[in-house]
């Protein structure tokens, strides 16, 4: 077993969304299971942008993404949270 990576888009609920401000309130919404490694911002279209985050998780827990994508979904302001990539490290 190992660590495991995982690549997540959060799409904000409009264009005024405040990305930094919605980076900070992701950051904080990290669960103690994971641990976040990067986060970057992505332009999508016509002025909207995503927010990708790249998380770190340890295999043994075997709980995967749902706590991570339930904290982040969570968090005010967030449209929709989807996984891109996991794998190992």
């Amino acid at each position: 077993m190992g660590t495991v990576a995982a690549k997540i888009r959060v799409m904000p609920e409009s264009t005024e969304i405040d990305m930094e401000s919605l980076k900070e309130s992701i950051r904080s919404a990290v669960p103690p299971s994971a641990k976040l490694h990067a986060m970057d911002v992505r332009p999508i279209a016509f002025g909207l942008k995503a927010l990708i985050a790249v998380v770190l998780l340890d295999d043994k827990a075997g709980g995967g993404t749902s706590e991570v994508e339930e904290a982040f979904s969570k968090v005010k302001g967030v449209e929709s949270v989807e996984v891109e990539e996991v794998g190992l490290i």
